[in-house]
């Protein structure tokens, strides 16, 4: 589904991403793993066209999108949820979560979205988002995408700073919504509820991808895992 081949990155004169390859497979939940400063958000902003220079290969369902604009990317059928969340403060949970425009048909209605997250039900009409806690925002952020009919998400480090409960909670809707048929590549710090949720991990160092491990073979790679993320 989707294919990034020899991916250079700037931010002005700073050069980030050195040659990125991996690829996605319709259906998959993939993981982007690496320490702090690794490049995995930059990947993310890439695949999006969110960065002010770039080169290489991005191709999505074999068409090209390296040219493309952040726009284009989008009715293409990619969906991003920031690690900054973008919630509207000023609007509730209900016209937050309806702001998106749909690009292709597919996406969840939002009683089936209100069943995924019935948190977010129970404050739809009445809570703005300055009043919701973070795993509540964290869950529209991620609601907000599903209306779209984007059929490839990107996650960034959705569970970060988050109640173990939440971290579950989100842990279940990344596997439903896998089962729906959407494609999720997630960059996530927390190996252990990776592991919960994706099919195969890419290991990134200094800008580049050095190694895949499959899911199946995470506990028996743990040494190598800890070498590598310096935990």
């Amino acid at each position: 589904m989707l294919e990034i081949k020899g991916l250079n990155a700037w931010y002005g004169e700073s050069h980030i991403l050195h040659g990125v390859d991996f690829e996605v497979r319709e259906g998959e939940v993939v993981t982007l793993l690496g320490r702090n400063g690794a490049g995995k958000t930059t990947t993310m902003k890439a695949i999006m066209g969110l960065v002010p220079r770039r080169e290489g290969s991005i191709r999505f369902r074999g068409a090209e999108t390296i040219k493309m604009m952040p726009n284009q990317i989008a009715k293409a059928g990619i969906a991003i949820c920031p690690e900054e969340r973008g919630i509207f403060g000023s609007l509730s949970v209900t016209e937050n979560l309806m702001l998106p425009p749909v690009v292709a048909p597919g996406g969840l209605d939002v009683p089936t979205i209100y069943q995924l997250f019935p948190n977010l039900k129970e404050r739809a009409r009445t809570a703005h988002g300055t009043r919701l806690s973070g795993g509540e925002q964290q869950m529209l952020a991620i609601a907000r995408i599903l209306r779209t009919g984007a059929k490839m998400l990107l996650l960034d480090e959705p569970t970060e700073g988050l109640a173990p409960v939440i971290v579950q909670q989100i842990g279940r809707t990344i596997r439903e919504i896998k089962n729906r048929g959407f494609t999720v590549l997630l960059v996530e710090q927390n190996f252990r509820f990776a592991q919960t949720v994706a099919d195969r991990h890419y290991v990134m160092e200094h800008g580049k991808v050095i190694d895949m491990i499959p899911n199946h073979k995470l506990e028996s790679s743990m040494d190598k895992l800890h070498e590598y993320l310096g935990v």
